[in-house]
């Protein structure tokens, strides 16, 4: 199984309680698009020294993202407007 790498500025969703991601290139999720299951591509991301199992996630105009939940983001010291590099592999 292949390791994708997405580099990118942390987002956050405008709405309150809005999540905070980045965007996965449609170049990378074109080729794993044959694993979606309801949009969602099952993976296990890696930033830092953290790794999570999560899901690239549609953001509803045909690209995808990668959420970064609150306890990633305090373990590797992340805000939002922050350039990060996410490592992933599809799961089983």
């Amino acid at each position: 199984m292949g390791v994708y790498q997405t580099k990118g500025e942390v987002e956050i969703f405008p709405q309150k309680g809005g999540w905070v991601y980045v965007r996965v290139p449609v170049s990378i999720t074109e080729q794993l698009l044959y694993r979606a299951q309801r949009g969602l591509i099952p993976i296990r991301a890696t930033v830092g020294n953290t790794s999570w199992d999560t899901s690239l996630m549609p953001m509803g105009d045909g690209t995808h993202f990668i959420a970064l939940n609150a306890k990633v983001r305090k373990k590797e010291d992340i805000e939002v407007g922050n350039d990060i590099t996410v490592t992933f592999q599809l799961r089983e």
